[in-house]
């Protein structure tokens, strides 16, 4: 059955001019997005994305300007009976970041590799500097658009 999925990101710049990226390992393939998930019933989109952020993260954030809602057709990559329909906002964190952050890509610890092991699926997060970002930074063909416009219009 066809269905819709609805997904929400935010995009977090840093004081320091860093853009925060989720590192993921999802059945054996590795994704680098923007953190973010999606919206479950009954919840508006930036509802959805101040949850997303509390549960990965453990972090409260401000949700601040619409910058983008998918306008075409693109199939999930996890499940090609769905259209992905992705909605983006600039976040601000409300209190520091007290999650982990790696220097390097796909930078799992051993805890993490633990919960993969039972889950087949787990995320890290790291900051990218601003003046290296670019559309190979990210995996999934909505966010390369997204990189492409911030670095267009910031």
């Amino acid at each position: 059955m066809f269905r819709f999925n609805i997904r929400v990101y935010g995009i977090l710049i840093n004081e320091h001019k860093q853009l925060l990226v989720s590192d993921e390992l999802i059945r054996g393939k590795q994704y680098t997005k923007f953190p973010g998930g999606g919206l479950e019933f009954g919840e508006g989109t930036r509802d959805c994305l101040q949850r997303e952020f509390m549960e990965e993260m453990n972090l409260k954030v401000s949700v601040s300007d619409h910058i983008y809602t998918t306008d075409y057709f693109q199939l999930s990559a996890f499940n090609t009976d769905h259209q992905i329909i992705s909605i983006y906002y600039f976040v601000k964190p409300l209190e520091p970041i007290s999650v982990r952050l790696s220097d390097k890509a796909f930078d799992f610890d051993e805890q993490q590799m633990k919960i993969y092991n039972q889950q087949n699926e787990i995320e890290t997060f790291r900051f990218i500097d601003w003046d290296i970002v670019n559309e190979d930074c990210v995996t999934l063909p909505i966010d390369k658009i997204i990189v492409r416009h911030l670095k267009e219009t910031l």
